[in-house]
């Protein structure tokens, strides 16, 4: 690969199962199968791929009813994959996600109940609904791939991914998760709403919904009833295809664009914080598994671009100052994407 310095980005790559090359037919496979359910969200696919291709935590930012929680339980499904879900709220303890320890009455031991955390593919639904204590028990989860009960210290399983939503909008009953716990985020996924054309399309499969029957009874089928329960991959399929993500090739040219942008937010004058060195960890290797999944082996300046707002917005906090003037993250951060070029 001949290296050369950031250029502009050329025209996003058109995500859809049609003309994959054969190195994405693991791409391929998911997309197929989550399409079948969810309609459109094709930036969002293309993150929870790069999130299972790395083992980096993937956190959705949206408003309700945008199909967050359907498409991780349809990617779920279509990988062999164990897969629980928590539905955070307020009243929620760290043992309900970690395990405790129980007494036997009988015997007068204690053993060890493994909680929800114990999975391949956890997702924690509305997480900014916990409390600052149950956010902090992931702490150790999403760092390590290990969890303490007692005295003892367990492994999890492998591959271990969390994937977690999120509403901006709503404030009240929410807590904001503390900036240890967004750095632990490769990336934050901002969804938007779906177009007019996805939107119609959403509505005919709707309407395509049958009663579910339970004895005399009888309730509306959902979306999440339309999933498909058989997996067309398994984790040894997931397994050769991190493998092959591996040997993407990272120019030095390319490294140094990333450490240059991730650099730049710290010390910046309008940032009060700028970003850790996991900002450049997870462009980088967000960029290799994205490189796969459209066929290449190798990155290219266009890699950093797209991929630049989910890794770096989440981790910035703009100062008093900045904010009072009007100026956004997203704003901010394009002015130093602009410096690159």
């Amino acid at each position: 690969m001949t290296e050369t310095a950031v250029t502009p980005p050329p025209a996003s790559d058109a995500l859809s199962a049609e003309g994959f090359p054969p190195s994405a037919a693991f791409a391929k496979a998911v997309i197929e199968q989550v399409g079948q359910t969810v309609v459109g969200q094709t930036e969002v696919v293309e993150r929870v791929l790069i999130a299972l291709l790395t083992g980096g935590h993937l956190l959705l930012e949206g408003v309700p009813g945008i199909a967050k929680t359907l498409l991780v339980q349809s990617v779920g499904k279509a990988i062999d994959l164990k897969f629980k879900r928590v539905q955070f709220t307020i009243d929620l303890l760290p043992s309900d996600i970690l395990g405790s320890e129980i007494l036997d009455q009988k015997s007068g031991q204690f053993h060890i109940h493994k909680g929800p955390v114990f999975t391949n593919l956890l997702l924690a639904d509305e997480i900014n609904r916990a409390s600052p204590k149950v956010q902090s028990a992931l702490l150790e989860a999403m760092q390590e791939r290990k969890v303490s009960i007692g005295d003892e210290t367990h492994t999890l399983p492998a591959p271990f991914l969390v994937i977690a939503t999120q509403n901006p909008v709503e404030q009240a009953g929410t807590f904001e998760l503390p900036e240890a716990q967004l750095d632990r985020f490769m990336m934050c996924h901002r969804l938007r709403y779906p177009t007019p054309v996805e939107e119609t399309e959403v509505v005919r499969r709707a309407l395509k919904l049958k009663l579910q029957r339970q004895g005399d009874g009888a309730v509306p089928q959902s979306m999440f009833d339309a999933i498909e329960d058989e997996h067309k991959l398994s984790v040894k399929d997931l397994t050769e295809a991190m493998t092959q993500v591996q040997a993407v090739h990272v120019s030095e040219v390319f490294i140094h664009d990333c450490v240059k942008l991730v650099n730049a937010t710290r010390g910046h004058q309008d940032l009060v914080l700028g970003c850790s060195p996991r900002a450049v960890l997870s462009l980088v290797q967000a960029a290799r598994a994205r490189a796969f999944i459209y066929g290449r082996d190798y990155v290219v300046p266009e890699d950093l671009f797209t991929l630049a707002g989910d890794v770096i917005l989440h981790r910035v906090r703009l100062s008093y100052e900045a904010l009072a003037d009007g100026l956004t993250p997203e704003v901010m951060l394009e002015r130093l994407l602009n410096e690159m070029l």
